[in-house]
């Protein structure tokens, strides 16, 4: 959803979402696994896992957290801020794992809007959710600073 900075205060405790689902593949752990050289079988070892208690490969955590920045801009873009960027997290909770080929999707919150010296802090919270299943694979309290607009475009 598209908004301007003015229309912000409104969405306080507002329910944004859910996102589309995206699947995530074997190969999108195969690759983040390059990345951060993390390569924990449970993560890239398709036939160890599978004799695992888990039935197979799961996706590590902070691929799933990652997902955020996917899924936040398309739930909430505030079109006229000159900056918008993650501040942190308050909280972070992995709550159950995502197996390879599971589809996730994302609904938030806006819990608090604080005024900060440059615009406003927004206090949200996000959810990744696994396509048929109950629980939830991550609740966090993210924070985002959002630039009051300026006089020229977006970006300057």
């Amino acid at each position: 959803m598209e908004i301007t900075y003015a229309q912000l205060e409104s969405f306080k405790g507002a329910e944004l979402g859910p996102s589309e689902y995206r699947l995530i593949t074997q190969e999108d752990i195969n690759t983040f696994a390059d990345l951060t050289n993390d390569h924990y079988w449970i993560h890239v070892d398709p036939e160890r896992a599978a004799a695992s208690p888990l039935g197979g490969t799961i996706v590590h955590g902070y691929l799933t957290l990652a997902l955020i920045s996917e899924f936040w801009p398309k739930l909430l873009w505030v079109t006229d801020t000159p900056l918008m960027v993650n501040y942190g997290f308050d909280r972070v909770r992995f709550t159950a794992p995502v197996r390879s080929g599971t589809r996730v999707r994302m609904r938030s919150k806006i819990v608090d809007i604080i005024p900060t010296a440059t615009g406003s802090r927004l206090k949200v919270e996000q959810v990744i959710e696994r396509e048929n299943e109950a629980k939830p694979a991550i609740v966090a309290t993210c924070l985002f600073d959002i630039a009051r607009p300026t006089d020229g475009p977006a970006g300057e």
